[in-house]
């Protein structure tokens, strides 16, 4: 999972994303399994679209490498009421945009890839940081001042 200080990173990117881009209508990270790791998506059940997301994804992953295309970067679906933009974040994450019919598609693909490599950035560093091994503790050293010994003088 992604620490507490690493979620609000990705959240705050999230709501910069939805301020720049006004015909955004909600925007997720989540995990390439699914899990969600921060959503601004108000009237949305988050948790079903990033379990979605993660099944559009291994389906564009299978198909990006049976036509020799290379990693997955992005997927695109319009509906008759906008669009779901998927966009790769890192290696372990995926940003979900939902956007209006009207938005300009590039614009929307502008931002959305800008907001992804943060993203990605933000979640693969905390990721490289709990995969690190802990090292162990130092044994600790004794603090006391060495013993003055002293001879009596022999005069």
């Amino acid at each position: 999972m992604v620490p507490e200080a690493e979620v609000q990173d990705v959240l705050d990117e999230l709501q910069r994303l939805r301020a720049r881009v006004p015909l955004l209508t909600g925007a997720l990270a989540a995990s390439t399994d699914g899990l969600i790791v921060a959503q601004d998506t108000p009237g949305i059940e988050a948790e079903g679209v990033a379990a979605l997301t993660a099944a559009a994804l291994g389906v564009s992953i299978r198909m990006t490498d049976a036509t020799g295309r290379g990693g997955f970067r992005e997927l695109l679906i319009r509906g008759e009421d906008g669009y779901i933009a998927t966009y790769a974040a890192g290696s372990s994450a995926v940003l979900t945009l939902l956007a209006e019919d009207r938005i300009n598609v590039g614009r929307l693909h502008l931002e959305g890839r800008r907001a992804g490599a943060r993203i990605g950035e933000v979640v693969d560093a905390a990721q490289d940081r709990a995969d690190r091994p802990v090292p162990p503790p130092r044994p600790q050293q004794s603090r006391a001042l060495p013993r003055r010994t002293t001879t009596p003088d022999a005069t």
